[in-house]
């Protein structure tokens, strides 16, 4: 137990050393909010009007609320999985410099260095996601506070489910590169596409029926629905008590998928974390069994 925590707090303090790995990590939620507010704020705001009735109207406030919460639920659900495989890279870098190769012949298992990459990433993830957590409520705070205290919990809870998951899938991921231009091609692919793939840069209501139907088999799509669920639900409470028809505000949730349908079958938050947490277990279970085949292989090899 003691060499699993000195090497959690090894890979822990060489990915915040690293100024290029924790740089690219921590600017990008920064970036992508400034991004977002500045470029998609307008945006999203003439998506909000133009999707009421005809001779509707909401508030400003409320509006600004709707435009903050959308903005902050796609940087979230998005820099999860991002900064899961900036932090992971680390993994990469110690194989490609031959740094794995010496742990490897230490008197250390293969299991605790596996265990304690994924756990040194997820803490990393976890220290520069609640920090873009609380810089997005103190964003929100400025637009159009309407959380309430058991909002910002749950959105904190998506932020540990998904950075879990993006923590798994990065390990799996990962442990198949070995080099740096590798760590470059998918770096841009997984920042570049994510978004798209898990409804955070367009809500996946607004694409056609096909590719809805597809995007709904992949767990991501789940992890920004709990986020934008939580990060909106109080603007869709006030919306209900100033008397706004239901009608209206459930269309609004379906519109940024709160309300996610697979197939005919209405998917609710409860079964968003289910699905997310049998993803995260199978994923988890896969990485292990990735690295005890790779023992078992290399065993084979030395016996033949």
């Amino acid at each position: 137990m003691n060499k699993l925590f000195s090497l959690i707090k090894r890979n822990v303090k060489l990915f915040f050393k690293d100024k290029g790995m924790f740089f690219t990590a921590m600017v990008t939620p920064i970036i992508l909010l400034f991004l977002y507010a500045v470029f998609l704020g307008d945006v999203f705001r003439n998506s909000f009007v133009a999707g009421l009735p005809e001779g509707f109207v909401l508030s400003e406030d409320i509006l600004d609320a709707l435009v903050g919460g959308q903005l902050v639920s796609s940087i979230l659900s998005v820099s999860c999985v991002t900064v899961a495989f900036c932090s992971n890279f680390l993994m990469v870098q110690d194989k490609a410099n031959g740094v794995l190769k010496d742990l490897k012949i230490s008197p250390v298992k293969r299991s605790t260095l596996a265990v304690s990459y994924y756990a040194a990433t997820l803490i990393s993830t976890l220290l520069i996601c609640f920090t873009a957590t609380i810089i997005s409520l103190v964003y929100v705070s400025f637009i159009g506070w309407y959380m309430t205290f058991a909002d910002i919990v749950l959105l904190f809870l998506d932020v540990l489910v998904l950075s879990l998951f993006g923590t798994a899938l990065s390990s799996i991921i990962n442990y198949f590169l070995s080099s740096q231009g590798q760590i470059s091609a998918v770096s841009s692919i997984v920042t570049a596409g994510y978004g798209f793939i898990c409804g955070a840069y367009m809500p996946i209501s607004s694409f056609a029926t096909g590719l809805q139907k597809v995007l709904l088999f992949l767990p991501g799509t789940y992890g920004t629905s709990l986020i934008r669920n939580h990060s909106l639900g109080g603007v869709f409470a006030e919306m209900e008590s100033q008397g706004i028809p239901t009608a209206v505000v459930d269309s609004l949730k379906a519109s940024l998928d709160c309300s996610p349908k697979f197939f005919d079958w209405s998917v609710s938050i409860p079964m968003m974390y289910v699905i997310l947490g049998v993803t995260i277990l199978v994923l988890l279970g896969a990485y292990i069994l990735i690295n005890s085949l790779k023992k078992k292989h290399k065993r084979g090899k030395r016996n033949g």
